[in-house]
């Protein structure tokens, strides 16, 4: 239980609707009035309440104003029921949003991606493949959340994950931005030579964005995704092999000092490394788009901060992970829900929460200006260079599985330690 409870902290710190993002606790947990009486209902189970009018909170306010073209444009009601710790104690988010729509308790849900897999495969999410919205969005967001040829989720925004460089530091010592794992090392090299003694500042959750980088940048940008992916989920082709390059630059970049295992096993998301970064003491740290819109993280720097993809063969490399919302195969009022879902993912709607969050959208047909320092991401984003980080299509779940036994590779586990444990998990999967 504590491994799958630090799993659901890492899954959620990604973004807003990576799921804790929002958790903080209210007085009053659902601000619709019981008094409050509609002919049309639909119920929304997700880990936040709707905001106060006032609420300092650009995530929940930005997911409200589109409910609200939902209500006002249909004549009806979504009732926000939600979760908190408090309530559940000891159960994480997913347990509770699992066993929520296994028992049809409400209508559309809020999704990590491990639970769209696993409630996908399971026949409990409805097909939104009908929906007229779908036409729309990225190649990506399809690919990420379609489970035995049914879409099974649709998420407000699309989470990039990258590394943050001191660009600064980089023109300092006449380096150029990394393209390759080879680039990499060699960056480090020069920075530790100058007295910067651990160059890449990390913590427990994201160094799996360097494995995914180097060990799927084929496979979504070069080869058959799709047999490759079929060859995986037959067991004709094992996820250690895509792995084990990632995770022995991992022990290198350890090995080397280059990034300190024991900190890094300790660390939270941002609070481990911001610190040391923020003083430009590091040069180097992963994290998510957002991260560089938020002034609580990365977005108020005294130098020069870009974002990058990792480094892999084919070059800098965003690395994906898509949440969304799913709604229950046998939900009560299922005509109001997808009703409610073809407005809130409209591209009007969706101008409106991406201008408000700053974030990738997943209509292809809605930009935002984002700030110089995002760039080099979002063009790749346009471009369609990326790997997916999760993919509901492969029956082993990757984003929480090749986390934790990175974690066990900080704790001192061998590489072909962490390979067998992808064995083990996949010969799992296929029974």
């Amino acid at each position: 239980m504590k491994k799958k409870r630090l799993l659901t902290l890492c899954m959620i710190s990604t973004s807003v609707c990576l799921l804790m993002a929002c958790q903080e606790q209210e007085e009053n947990i659902n601000l619709i009035s019981t008094e409050e009486k509609s002919e049309k209902i639909v119920n929304l189970f997700g880990p936040m309440e709707k905001s106060n009018p006032d609420a300092d909170n650009l995530a929940r306010n930005a997911f409200d104003l589109t409910i609200i073209m939902a209500e006002e444009q249909l004549g009806v009601q979504v009732a926000y029921r939600t979760y908190t710790a408090e309530n559940y104690q000891e159960k994480i988010y997913d347990d509770v949003v699992l066993d929520r729509a296994r028992n049809n308790m409400d209508d559309v849900y809020l999704l990590n991606p491990d639970t769209i897999q696993i409630l996908g495969s399971e026949g409990n999410l409805m097909d939104l493949s009908g929906l007229s919205c779908v036409e729309n969005l990225r190649d990506v967001v399809k690919a990420a959340n379609t489970v035995d040829g049914k879409l099974v989720a649709i998420p407000q925004e699309v989470v990039v994950n990258g590394l943050f460089v001191n660009k600064d530091l980089f023109d300092q010592y006449d380096l150029a931005l990394p393209e390759t794992p080879e680039d990499l090392l060699h960056c480090c090299k020069v920075f530790q030579e100058n007295g910067i003694e651990t160059p890449i500042g990390a913590n427990r959750w994201w160094l799996e964005n360097f494995v995914f980088a180097q060990g799927y940048a084929d496979l979504y940008n070069g080869g058959d995704t799709e047999a490759e992916i079929a060859a995986l989920n037959s067991g004709e082709k094992k996820y250690s092999e895509y792995m084990r390059p990632g995770f022995e630059y991992l022990q290198t970049l350890i090995d080397l000092g280059y990034v300190d295992a024991k900190k890094a096993y300790v660390s939270e998301a941002i609070e481990g490394e911001k610190e040391d970064f923020l003083a430009q003491k590091t040069p180097i740290v992963m994290a998510y788009w957002g991260a560089a819109n938020s002034e609580t993280a990365y977005g108020d720097p005294d130098f020069n901060l870009q974002v990058i993809g990792f480094p892999s063969s084919l070059g800098q490399m965003p690395v994906v992970s898509v949440t969304g919302y799913g709604v229950g195969t046998d939900a009560e009022h299922a005509e109001d829900t997808l009703d409610v879902l073809e407005i809130i993912l409209s591209d009007e709607a969706l101008q409106i929460y991406t201008e408000t969050n700053k974030v990738i959208s997943p209509s292809k047909n809605v930009e935002v200006e984002c700030i110089p320092a995002l760039k080099p991401l979002n063009d790749k984003i346009q471009e369609d260079i990326y790997v997916l980080g999760c993919n509901a299509g492969m029956k082993m779940e990757q984003w929480g599985n090749t986390c934790l036994i990175v974690r066990e590779l900080l704790n001192g586990a061998t590489v072909d330690e962490c390979m067998a444990e992808f064995d083990r998990l996949q010969e799992e999967s296929l029974q």
